[in-house]
C-alpha cells in the first residue's frame, strides 16, 4: 500500500510517499508560512517524481500537532479532502513523534520540542523502544523555564530535537546533561510520517476522515488577541 504523508505543522511544509520499499519520495521547503501556496504543487511535484498518480495511493497521514494554527488547518483540510475524493483512510500522527522518530537510534531520554510562539514550547518526552521510539509524557505547553525546570528534574541524559530546543538552546545548553541536536532535526519530517503511517496501515489502524482532529494544545492567537481585548 502506498501512504501519501502531509505534514504543515511547523513553518516547514513536508510532503512524502512511500510504501513496503520505504519512501520512494519526499520534498520539504519552508517558506515563511506560506503553506497553502506550497503545499499542492509540492504534492503534484513528489508523485510526479516517485512516478504514480494519486489514485494510486492507499491511504492519506498528515501530521495533527501541536504546531502552528494556520499551517495545521492547510494540512489537515487538505488531507482531508484528499481521502474523501480518493475515498482512502487516514492515519494521524503527532508532530512530536515525528520528531522523535528520528533520534530512535539515541540510548538518551528524548525531548521534543516545537517552537509555539510567544515565549512558549509544545513539548513531550520518549524512549528508545525495540523499532522505533515510545513517548512517555503527553505532549504539553511549556515556558522555556518550566521546560528547563522538567529537563533538570531528569536524572538521565538528554537528547533535545527540534527548533524549540534550538530557539531557547542557550537557555537548554547551560544543563550539563542536555545535548540539542542539529539544525536538520529542526522540524517534523514528511519522511519520517511515511515511515510510521505505514506501518500503522499494515495493522490496518486507520482513522475515517470525519475523525481527524487537530492537537492545539492551546487556544489560536488571534482568539487569545481577542479575548485579551475584551477583558480590558
Amino acid at each position: 500500500m502506498l501512504v501519501l504523508g502531509i505534514d504543515t505543522a511547523t513553518p516547514q511544509v513536508g510532503t512524502a510517499v512511500g510504501g513496503h520499499e520505504g519512501v520512494i519520495g519526499s520534498a520539504h521547503a519552508a517558506r515563511g508560512r506560506r503553506h497553502a501556496e506550497s503545499l499542492a504543487p509540492q504534492i503534484e511535484f513528489v508523485t510526479g517524481q516517485a512516478g504514480i498518480e494519486l489514485a494510486d495511493v492507499g491511504a492519506i497521514a498528515v501530521d495533527i500537532g501541536p504546531g502552528l494554527f494556520t499551517g495545521l488547518r492547510v494540512g489537515i483540510t487538505t488531507a482531508k479532502a484528499l481521502a474523501y475524493a480518493l475515498q482512502v483512510p487516514m492515519i494521524g500522527i503527532s508532530s512530536l513523534d515525528l520528531l522523535a522518530f528520528p533520534a530512535r537510534f539515541s540510548s538518551r531520554l528524548i525531548a521534543a520540542t516545537i517552537d509555539a510562539r510567544r515565549a512558549e514550547v509544545f513539548a513531550a518526552f520518549y524512549r528508545q523502544v525495540p523499532g522505533g521510539v515510545q513517548r512517555i509524557t503527553e505532549p504539553a505547553v511549556f515556558t522555556p523555564d518550566d521546560l528547563a525546570g522538567e529537563l533538570l528534574a531528569q536524572p538521565d541524559d538528554v537528547l533535545m530535537v527540534g527548533d524549540g530546543a534550538l530557539r531557547y538552546g542557550e537557555m537548554f545548553s547551560e544543563l550539563e546533561h542536555v545535548e540539542i541536536a542539529e539544525r536538520g532535526q529542526a522540524y517534523p519530517s514528511a519522511a519520517s510520517l511515511v515511515q510510521l503511517a505505514h506501518a500503522r496501515a499494515l495493522r490496518e489502524e486507520f482513522v475515517p476522515h470525519w475523525e481527524i482532529e487537530p492537537l492545539y494544545l492551546r487556544k489560536p492567537d488571534a482568539e487569545i488577541n481577542w479575548s485579551t481585548r475584551e477583558s480590558a
